[in-house]
């Protein structure tokens, strides 16, 4: 498939109401059921001991429908959404009648994969918990910057700055590591690492697997062109 991408136009193939924003309208729902439903927001959240002892697994993906409130709400459903049409239309010309499956899978599968360290981390501590879709968002976050790294990247408290996306992914893991590592402020930071590292492992390998596309050798490619431009 001699693709160029990946910002695209909608086909025959997009004309149904996208993933992305199916993801969405289920998420608001149940967040702003939760804020107002002790049971809900007991019930979904991320509860470490909760899953060890009473073998409660579903809140690995529980929690990614509930937030702390509307302003972390709004936040990730705006970059979900940002990004999260880009990387689902790219996925359909990768994958083509797969491809809102992998996108899919992609979503749901970081929402457990990020969280693997946190629990490994909190398994039998009583007084830690998570929530927020955050993680599984990272992954659709880098799964565009390994299709797009030069595409710019706007920040929203610079208007009108952007930097090429592979500058951005590379600023985003150092600052959420030296924050992790730090702790405090009440921000899983480490399951924005490792949705970011699944959301590109998962990209790479279903790529190699089901598409005539090699999106690491096309990242690596782009990288190197942009390079000599510059030098």
């Amino acid at each position: 498939m001699g693709c160029t991408l990946f910002l695209v136009t909608f086909d025959h193939q997009y004309q149904s109401m996208s993933i992305t924003l199916i993801i969405i309208i289920i998420t608001v729902l149940v967040s702003i059921t939760a804020f107002s439903n002790d049971k809900v927001f007991n019930d979904f959240i991320f509860d470490p001991p909760a899953v060890t002892y009473d073998k409660q697994w579903y809140r690995f993906f529980t929690c990614g429908l509930i937030h702390a409130d509307y302003g972390h709400l709004i936040f990730n459903m705006y970059a979900f959404y940002m990004f999260g049409e880009s990387v689902e239309r790219s996925f359909i010309l990768l994958f083509q009648e797969k491809g809102k499956l992998f996108y899919l899978l992609l979503y749901i599968t970081a929402l457990f994969a990020c969280l693997i360290p946190t629990y490994a981390k909190h398994r039998t501590n009583g007084h830690y918990r998570s929530l927020g879709a955050s993680g599984a968002i990272s992954a659709v976050i880098f799964a565009y910057i390994i299709l797009n790294p030069l595409q710019k990247i706007g920040l929203i408290f610079v208007p009108g700055f952007g930097i090429p996306a592979f500058v951005f992914g590379f600023l985003y893991l150092v600052i959420s590591s030296f924050l992790d590592k730090r702790g405090g402020g009440g921000i899983n930071h480490s399951a924005h690492i490792f949705g970011a590292l699944y959301g590109i492992a998962f990209l790479i390998v279903t790529s190699y697997l089901f598409s005539d596309y090699h999106v690491l050798e096309e990242f690596i490619q782009k990288i190197r062109a942009f390079a000599s431009f510059l030098s």
